[in-house]
């Protein structure tokens, strides 16, 4: 009996800390999608600059009273977000750290970086700003 409790003792922290691990994903709205491109000088001939168009996405998803601005760079300049994802989808969404992960409609999920987090106020549609409001 007292094995029995010693093992229980040191297993039910354990199990604690597995459920910890677990991806927990809350439901989000995506309110704006927008492409973009970064444009950097790769290199100089004589007084020249030589440019290389680096595309990225800004995606804007409300989670809850908070808007979250995430900037996602694909690894090819051809790589596209779901067709599925535009303004109003509803979206599995987890946050860790500085990254915004959200899940894709295949079960994967895409790393975003987020680069701006907004309170939206009750009553306030998620693309206005509160200093807009009167």
């Amino acid at each position: 009996m007292r094995r029995a409790l010693a093992i229980a003792a040191m297993v039910l922290p354990l199990l604690g800390q597995l459920y910890a691990v677990e991806k927990t994903y809350q439901q989000a709205t995506i309110t704006d999608i927008q492409q973009k491109v970064n444009t950097r000088v790769v290199y100089w001939v004589v007084n020249t600059p030589i440019t290389k168009d680096e595309p990225y996405f800004e995606v804007s998803v409300q989670l809850k009273d908070t808007l979250y601005v995430g900037r996602y760079i694909p690894r090819h300049a051809d790589d596209t977000l779901p067709e599925e994802w535009k303004s109003g989808f509803a979206v599995a969404a987890r946050i860790e750290g500085r990254h915004l992960f959200l899940k894709r409609p295949s079960g994967t999920e895409i790393q975003f970086a987020i680069i701006k987090q907004t309170v939206v106020k009750p009553g306030q549609t998620s693309s206005e700003p509160a200093s807009a409001r009167k």
